[in-house]
């Protein structure tokens, strides 16, 4: 879901987040930048800066299970409930 603004501080950091495995470009729009990828990352540079977190880009807010997610795995689950 895109934000209809530009979101900044705390909300930027976690819209950001969610959506970095996506990209740059795919972040920028779903925060309210548009195609604006400059200033996507200059927000987020200063969001970070503000909440003390510090990026070098939008990679290093990839979480290891995204990571996960995106280059594929195992997932090892019960067939059923009734065998949790």
């Amino acid at each position: 879901m895109s934000s209809s603004f530009p979101l900044t501080g705390p909300e930027l950091v976690d819209c950001a987040k969610a959506n970095a495995a996506a990209g740059a470009s795919i972040a920028a729009e779903r925060c309210g930048y548009g195609q604006d990828v400059a200033a996507f990352q200059s927000a987020l540079q200063s969001a970070c800066a503000k909440m003390a977190v510090d990026i070098e880009s939008l990679a290093d807010l990839v979480t290891p299970q995204q990571q996960v997610m995106v280059q594929g795995g195992k997932s090892i689950a019960p067939e059923t409930y009734s065998d949790l």
